[in-house]
């Protein structure tokens, strides 16, 4: 289907489009799984990591991981290897890492995310970084 948008649209339009509701879709569900689950934005984040991770689609080293701070490598990626597969390396960056950084932002506007690179890229690792912007607190906003 992006595909075929890419050819009417352009891809440049395609991706931007796609990129918007991808954001959009994974902000709402930070906002979702922040009412879910309890705890400070980092116990969430922390809490939430397992579900990514079904089928051991991830390998991570953990870094450093305290109440203001979770940073980890993912140093093996199901995902990205999927999308090589398919020979689609691109719309896996599009469809799948886009969503990190909104997707925390949905679940608090407590919680930065930085990223530098990503295996989607051709990194040997995804740098996840995130941090709290202030003191820790139990709710959400």
């Amino acid at each position: 289907m992006i595909r075929a948008f890419e050819k009417e649209l352009g891809r440049e339009k395609t991706h931007a489009l796609v990129g918007k509701v991808i954001r959009g879709l994974a902000r709402e569900a930070g906002e979702d799984i922040a009412n879910e689950l309890e705890g400070t934005p980092m116990e969430k984040i922390a809490s939430l990591l397992p579900r990514f991770n079904e089928g051991d689609a991830l390998e991570m080293d953990v870094l450093k991981q305290d109440a203001s701070h979770y940073e980890f490598n993912v140093t093996r990626c199901r995902f990205a290897e999927f999308y090589k597969e398919l020979g689609i390396p691109e719309l896996g960056r599009l469809l799948s890492c886009n969503r990190d950084f909104a997707l925390s932002e949905g679940i608090s506007s407590e919680l930065e995310l930085e990223r530098s690179q990503t295996i989607m890229e051709g990194a040997s690792h995804c740098d996840f970084r995130f941090r709290l912007k202030g003191p820790p607190s139990k709710d959400k906003d």
